[in-house]
């Protein structure tokens, strides 16, 4: 049986979900339904086909921690995570992806799925997966369609054409996404079928259909492969990975192709593209509302009101959008919700931070977040995992005092080592080389208080780093 290579792509930012996804911390990456990351729930759907092999995540530079500490949670090891040094959208990803297990000697099934997908049925995405293998062995190459359930305009279409072996169809059209007229229509006819951005094909099937549909892709990738190297445990890319076209895999390859076609995915199935998507996979009450967090919901119907970290309450409204995170809350029309892109741009015109992050802020050894913040000082809470550490850095413009609420920590302090424990603290100099880590088997928690001039991420200079990481972000 053909082996089948998971290729998870994990590259976007995920504007339309904001406030909750950032481009430090995109939809991917959260748990939006359950215990889970949409990517964990992703990895492990995948992980029960058969024959399955580690999956290889294509993400960004910002990500690849982030990624790495999501399959450990989880305990799903990875063949390779594959960093971008620029999105150049999927066609260039998995281009990237083929030509690296190529180059390996390899030639397996990929089954190229996005890493922030919803899909109901596991067992009916196995069913529709093995169904593919058929088509795919025949030199086809396979996307999954799935039965629309309404007249989506945020999605693409597929036209299905003449039967193939089993279930499989051959593509008669792509269709982009539609006005609402044409929307009705192609869900009135019986024979489209939602693009649902997943494809199975062979590394070499999809590296020849390159060739001849997008051959400067695949000349940046292969020769980005070649020339990259393995760093900390990624791989890094070369250079010309960043001359790539900015192509789709549809645009570049599955609509100029032959060889398409396309299985029905016979499930519910979400990309999860806005807050009424979120709410439509969501669990509901009795008033169909979708409620998360410290939320009192008073003569409220049809909405979806989350709260992270405060009490919210609504009164009298119907088709609603609330979310509150520590620093930014959402208040949106069902209408006005889809819009959310032109949100983030207006912030990032403003030069507002909040597009960008959160006041939680991950990092490869915890995280940090920011309590408060006034002109000469800032208040910091630090989470260092076990076992790991901060760079050994200098500040040109900041002091810094550190206090242990929770765990042990190991302080470094010009030549010297402090051991301190619950209540116990130590001041930084500017200017004075020093580190922190944390030496035990429970999760460090420490208060920071900073006082200086300037207390940017960027007044931070590296001597030495666990993590091959330059100047700048603890």
């Amino acid at each position: 049986m053909t082996s089948i290579l998971p290729v998870v792509l994990a590259g976007g930012s995920g504007t339309r979900l904001w406030p909750l996804s950032r481009e430090l911390h995109p939809k991917q990456f959260l748990a939006l339904m359950g215990g889970r990351s949409m990517m964990q729930e992703t990895l492990a759907r995948v992980a029960s086909l058969e024959a399955v092999l580690d999956p290889c995540i294509v993400c960004n530079e910002e990500h690849r921690f982030l990624a790495a500490e999501q399959c450990r949670e989880i305990g799903q090891p990875w063949s390779a995570i594959l960093i971008e040094c620029a999105p150049r959208n999927t066609a260039p990803a998995t281009a990237l992806a083929a030509c690296h297990v190529l180059a390996q000697g390899d030639d397996p099934a990929l089954l190229v799925v996005p890493s922030d997908g919803y899909v109901e049925d596991a067992g009916r995405f196995r069913d529709a997966v093995a169904a593919g293998l058929g088509p795919m062995e025949a030199g086809h190459l396979v996307t999954f369609g799935v039965r629309p359930s309404s007249p989506e305009t945020g999605y693409g279409y597929i036209r299905a054409g003449e039967p193939l072996d089993g279930r499989a169809r051959r593509v008669a059209e792509f269709v982009e996404k539609p006005p609402r007229e044409d929307a009705e229509r192609y869900v009135e006819s019986g024979g489209f079928l939602w693009n649902s951005g997943m494809f199975l094909f062979k590394a070499s099937a999809y590296v020849a259909a390159l060739s001849r549909h997008a051959p400067a892709v695949l000349e940046c990738c292969r020769n980005a492969v070649e020339t990259g190297s393995t760093d900390m445990g990624f791989f890094r890319p070369g250079p010309d990975l960043a001359r790539s076209p900015n192509v789709s895999i549809d645009f570049g390859v599955m609509e100029k192709t032959g060889a398409a076609a396309v299985v029905p995915l016979e499930t519910g199935w979400s990309d999860v593209g806005s807050w009424p998507a979120l709410h439509a996979v969501s669990v509901v009450d009795g008033d169909d509302n979708a409620l998360s967090g410290d939320v009192v919901a008073v003569d409220t119907t049809r909405s979806l009101v989350h709260a992270e970290g405060r009490l919210v309450t609504t009164v009298g409204v119907d088709r609603l959008v609330v979310v509150e995170t520590g620093d930014a809350v959402l208040v949106a029309s069902w209408d006005g919700a889809p819009r959310m892109k032109g949100v983030v741009e207006g912030l990032k015109a403003r030069s507002r931070p909040e597009h960008h992050a959160h006041r939680r802020v991950h990092r490869p050894w915890g995280w940090f977040e920011t309590v408060e913040k006034a002109e000469g000082y800032q208040v910091k809470k630090l989470a260092v995992r076990p076992g790991a550490q901060l760079s050994l850095q200098t500040h040109r413009h900041r002091s810094e005092h550190w206090v242990v609420v929770r765990g042990t920590a190991r302080v470094t302090r010009g030549e010297s080592t402090l051991t301190l424990s619950e209540n116990q603290s130590a001041c930084i100099p500017r200017g004075c080389r020093h580190r922190l880590g944390n030496p035990g088997k429970t999760l460090l928690e420490v208060i920071e208080v900073q006082l200086g001039d300037y207390l940017g991420e960027d007044d931070i200079v590296r001597h030495d780093d666990d993590f091959g990481r330059g100047a700048g972000g603890g």
